[in-house]
């Protein structure tokens, strides 16, 4: 499989048009096309990663040589602490040749455009984790959509984005990457423009897309430059090579960088582009749960991984200190943190929850953790996945189609699978040891410790603190007190109207009565719970950094796999060290127990805030999202849809079609003038003139065939008389 990784975008991109144009016609409308499709990429995934795994190991020492350049010259390095950096590996590297399928595209002169598939742990591990994800969301999604008046071409965009992603992971060049980054920004604007009657949800659409559109020109920027920096080529291996062993100056690779990294601002919604991703919630919450935990959110931290030795030249990562990617990520953690705590709205939660846990991996990436930074992604994948599902669920059957907090409560022994399942997703997102959450959080805190980046290290603990305090609010919320549902519906109607999925609801409720009062989630729907559940809580052992066990098995299989760039990260991992899991753990303990007493003591939200005019403005502020969104949504997508639509519009119908209606006219009063006088008088005249004249004279010729010879001997004499007069009178 490892050379034949192609056949999974295929797959998807088979259910994709299957499904378009058959799916109406097919049993349960083609959901079971995509559903297996996406099946068969999970396991072919899995098959691929255990050949992976068997693959034999081959000696790199040129490559060591060349990058033990950036790391520190003595064999160990105190980098204060009272720890000691990663020992330097005295001994050639050994890693597992990527396996390549390149073959042009096209070819112009000297350049040859190249595309293919680049396998290694990296693309490997994600390719298995992009189809669990969304093998759970395809799953959970046909009970939740069951009743949809656009079902079909739900399940039709969910296989096309789900192969996206999967086309994007294993190309082995930018341009094969692009192809895959802006399919997947298509899917999500079908996607969260699904419910379009609600002009809200066309909204958040066209805001996505074109927010993640800002971001990608600089992306373009980036890989053109690189493409001429690198000799003319797209391919990642190559500039990666180029860019760490001195092929590409540092200028270039800085100014690359950042361009690049606007890329990865926009598409994983790092500060100030985040304001996108909580509006994507208008989409069905399956969908958001790929977009949030798989697919969409996470594209930028992959071409930040992938592309890791240009970013490490460039932003000079080894040399320690704050570099452009460890401030927006820092920055991204605290303020999406503290935003989580001004919403009601359970998805909005996780969304804002979702940008702070994102800030997390490009602060990683950015400070040198870059297997810490890629683990964290892999365990976010699937506790967030997990809480978006738990938070359908209780929209779907607990709280009437409602995701507001204020309407909920004491659903803990109603939806107790739920409740469960939910619980699992919230102790791995507060970073509680054992759950897998709790590894990845640490590395990267221990990375930015101990390598020199003192501010992303405070960002990243004050995120810890911050993520467990909303979790706990939204779990005290949620499932604990007294039951809210009955008053609030009677109070306020309009609850209901949050998902135009709730019209289909009655439909397909389980019960006779949709009204009946909350109850748990039938198997459809709490299966993928169940399912994401395991590996939410157990995939830490894959980074268990103590003995007993494969020690840090996921750096193994992605760290000495692939690309250059991992050679060099090698070079600046940190022990485990309970100097840092330990105040992280306090630090999440001591932010469940504030938040705890805060709403045990505090009648509502705004108890405390209320007493404080310090703390009522920054509460304002939050409640406005730090005003961002004004800029973001009044500004920039105003600016966009209203006055610059306007001028686009005017030059189109004044201008474009003012020169295209005059061609038009033009050529119809040509056409006239051919036909009515060039043609009717002139051509036609000339042919009518010829027959008449000959018309004419044949009538005249015609009365002097008498048949009388006497006649014909008249006319002869005479006709001589005239010749012999003219003779005589002429000659």
């Amino acid at each position: 499989m490892l050379d034949k990784v192609w056949i999974l975008p295929a797959l998807m991109a088979g259910a994709f048009v299957i499904i378009l144009f058959f799916g109406k016609r097919l049993p349960q409308l083609g959901w079971w096309v995509a559903q297996g499709a996406v099946t068969a990429c999970l396991v072919l995934s899995t098959v691929a990663g255990v050949q992976w795994q068997n693959r034999d190991k081959v000696a790199v020492v040129e490559h060591t040589t060349q990058a033990a350049a950036v790391a520190p010259a003595p064999a160990q390095v105190d980098r204060g602490f009272g720890v000691k950096a990663a020992e330097a590996a005295a001994e050639p590297e050994m890693i597992r040749e990527p396996v390549r399928s390149l073959w042009t595209w096209y070819s112009d002169g000297n350049i040859k455009v190249q595309v293919g598939s680049h396998v290694d742990g990296f693309a490997l591990a994600m390719l298995f984790v992009v189809s669990f994800i969304s093998f759970c969301v395809h799953l959970f999604s046909r009970e939740y959509l069951r009743g949809d008046s656009r079902f079909v071409h739900y399940f039709a965009s969910l296989a096309l984005f789900t192969g996206a992603m999967l086309w994007m992971v294993q190309s082995a060049t930018t341009l094969g990457l692009l192809f895959g980054w802006e399919l997947m920004g298509l899917c999500s604007f079908l996607l969260i423009g699904h419910w379009w009657e609600d002009n809200n949800n066309t909204n958040a659409a066209v805001k996505a897309f074109l927010t993640t559109r800002t971001g990608d020109i600089g992306l373009l920027i980036g890989m053109v430059i690189l493409f001429f920096a690198a000799g003319q080529t797209f391919d990642i291996a190559r500039t990666n090579d180029l860019a760490l062993h001195g092929g590409i100056s540092h200028g270039i690779l800085l100014v690359a960088s950042v361009a690049l990294f606007f890329g990865v601002m926009g598409k994983s919604a790092q500060f100030p582009f985040h304001t996108w991703l909580p509006d994507a919630m208008a989409g069905p919450t399956p969908a958001s749960s790929l977009i949030h935990a798989a697919t969409m959110v996470v594209a930028g931290v992959y071409l930040f991984g992938r592309l890791f030795g240009v970013f490490f030249k460039g932003f000079s990562i080894a040399a320690g200190g704050m570099n452009m990617g460890a401030w927006i990520g820092s920055i991204t953690i605290v303020m999406a943190a503290l935003l989580a705590f001004v919403q009601t709205d359970i998805k909005k939660v996780l969304a804002y929850s979702t940008v702070s846990q994102l800030g997390y991996m490009v602060m990683g990436l950015s400070v040198g953790a870059w297997a810490g930074a890629l683990f964290h992604l892999f365990t976010h994948a699937f506790f967030k996945a997990l809480l978006f599902q738990g938070a359908g669920s209780i929209s779907h059957s607990g709280s009437h189609h409602s995701f507001e907090m204020d309407r909920m409560g004491g659903l803990r022994k109603i939806m107790p699978w739920t409740f469960a399942t939910f619980t699992v997703g919230y102790l791995a997102l507060a970073g509680l040891p054992p759950f897998s959450g709790f590894f990845s959080k640490d590395e990267i805190l221990a990375h930015a410790r101990y390598n020199h980046f003192g501010l992303a290290f405070a960002a990243g603990s004050l995120g810890a603190f911050l993520t467990a305090c909303y979790m706990t609010r939204v779990m005290f919320k949620t499932f604990f007190g007294e039951n809210r549902l009955h008053d609030a519906h009677e109070s306020d109607a309009h609850a209901v109207a949050h998902d135009v999925h709730a019209v289909a609801h009655d439909s397909h409720d389980d019960h006779a009565d949709a009204h009946a009062g909350p109850h748990e989630s039938n198997w459809w729907i709490l299966a993928p719970l169940v399912i994401l559940a395991i590996p939410a809580f157990l995939t830490g052992i894959l980074q268990w950094p103590f003995g007993g066990l494969p020690k840090n098995a996921f750096e193994h299989f992605i760290s000495n796999a692939t690309f250059e760039g991992s050679v060099v990260a090698n070079k600046m991992l940190v022990p485990f060290h309970w100097s840092v899991a330990i105040p992280s753990v306090l630090l999440a303990v001591a932010g469940i127990g504030a938040s705890l007493a805060y709403y045990l003591l505090a009648k509502g939200d705004l108890g405390l805030v209320k007493r404080f005019a310090p703390a009522r403005w920054f509460h304002t502020a939050l409640k406005n999202k730090y005003y961002l969104d004004h800029l973001w949504t009044g500004v920039v997508i105003g600016g966009i849809k209203g006055p610059l639509a306007k001028a686009a519009y005017w030059f189109n119908q004044t201008v474009l079609d003012g020169v295209v209606n005059s061609i038009g006219r033009g050529a119809v009063s040509s056409g006239k003038f051919v036909y009515e006088v060039i043609d009717q008088k002139g051509v036609d005249g000339i042919v009518n003139g010829a027959g008449i004249t000959a018309s004419t004279g044949g009538g005249l010729l015609r009365t002097s065939q008498t048949g009388k010879v006497q006649n014909y001997a008249l006319v002869f004499l005479a006709a001589a008389g005239i010749i012999g007069f003219a003779l005589v009178l002429f000659v």
